[in-house]
Parts: C-alpha cells; structure tokens; sequence
C-alpha cells in the first residue's frame, strides 16, 4: 500500500502572491515544509501538485531541486490535478496538505494516516473538530475515494476545493473520522497567508533555532504559549472564507 503527501502548491496567491517560496530562516519556505514532511514515517512519497502556469515554473523547479515528484495540472481544477498526481504517483492512500504550513508536523501527520489506515472509514481528518492550530491541517483518504470525489463532484466549488464534495455536498456518501487532540490549541494560527502570519512563522523559527535544530509540535506549542507576544504577531487574521 503507497501512501504520497500530495501537496497543493501555486505562487499566485491572493493574499501573499509567491509565498510559497518566500525566505524562511534562510531558505524557500516549500523547501522548509518538504524537510518536516520527509521525518513522516507514515508516507512513501511526496509530490509537489503545481499548475501549468508558466507562473508556477519556480514552483516545479524548487520540487525538483529538492528531489520531490512534480505534477502540474490546472488551476482551477484542483480536484483534477490532485487525481491526477495520485494516480501518477499510484498512490493507494492520498494524503492532502498545502504549501502554506512550514510548522507542519510529521507525528500529527502520520496519527492522521493511521486513523484511516485503522480500517472502517473512507476519510480521517484532523480538520472535522478543530483541536491543533490552523497550519497542522492533514486530510488522509484512499484513492478510490479520490477517485469517486472526481467523478461525482462537478460543480466550481467541488473542483477548486478538493474535498468539499465530500465535506459540504455528500457527506452522506462517506464514513469520515475525527483526529482530536488531547489538548485544545485550535486558536494558534500556524498557516501563511498574510505578511502577519509570515512574521509569526519567521520569529518562531528563529526563536526555536529551526531548522538547525529539530522542534516538535509539543515544545513549539509550549515556547508559543510561553510569550503572548507571539500569539498577537497575527491573531487579528481571518482565515479566508469558502
């Protein structure tokens, strides 16, 4: 059974254009969350899932570099792209991040697959009940569910956002499970989409000597919870509405 991190990537961000490739400690910040994505001990590989755009050329480029499989599709066609790159990859298990998470854990992560992997769903999430900061977000799904989200889901929605068919259309056509943490840290904000946000990711690596040195989800909670501070960098950002 392949399990592939599939991770969305494109530098025309609305917020934050070329985010995903801004300087984080010293490197592109796709490359700072590929190395976290690496430690998954739960995940064969991990494809970069770009667009065609000659826009996103950097984006593929940097994949390369890294030695991460690339796949471009379009751009709005999210859902295509995503089916796409499983199928190349021939993934049995399709494992859903973006590009915007460079605090993303690799223990979360592999909790995620195996809650899925634990058999009697189609779907597992630690995104159903919020427990772990925005940043830590990980969708776990075998590929004949991929698979039937392709072919059912047809409206724009369903095609731009990659599970919303499952989320928000039919849910009643999948068996999902909740991953929830024993502590709630659902107000911390660990995704970049803003130039706030950045701030705070840029400031916890250098606080935390990353990436040097290895920090896992529990001590970074723990230094973040230690200075308010860090918390105000972007508290004020909304995340963008579906």
């Amino acid at each position: 059974m392949k399990r592939v991190v599939i991770m969305q990537a494109r530098m025309t961000s609305t917020r934050l254009p070329g985010k995903v490739l801004v300087d984080l400690a010293g490197r592109p910040m796709l490359a700072q969350q590929i190395a976290r994505l690496r430690r998954c001990a739960a995940i064969d590989a991990i494809v970069v899932a770009t667009t065609v755009n000659a826009t996103d050329d950097p984006v593929a480029a940097l994949a390369a570099a890294e030695g991460i499989e690339v796949f471009r599709g379009d751009e709005k066609d999210v859902l295509g792209r995503y089916l796409g790159a499983a199928r190349a990859a021939r993934a049995d298990v399709v494992v859903r991040v973006t590009a915007d998470c460079p605090l993303i854990d690799p223990a979360v992560l592999d909790r995620v697959v195996g809650a899925l992997l634990e058999g009697g769903c189609d779907y597992a999430s630690n995104t159903l009940k919020r427990s772990y900061p925005r940043g830590l977000d990980a969708e776990a799904f075998h590929m004949d569910v991929l698979e039937r989200m392709a072919r059912l889901g047809s409206s724009p929605m369903a095609r731009e956002h990659v599970t919303w068919f499952l989320h928000r259309e039919r849910p009643d056509l999948f068996l999902l499970r909740e991953v929830v943490d024993a502590q709630d840290a659902s107000d911390l904000r660990w995704t970049v989409d803003t130039a706030d946000d950045l701030a705070l990711m840029r400031k916890i690596y250098e606080l935390g000597g990353m990436p040097e040195r290895w920090v896992d989800y529990p001590e970074l909670v723990a230094m973040v919870r230690r200075d308010p501070v860090l918390v105000a960098l972007n508290a004020h950002v909304r995340q963008a509405t579906l």
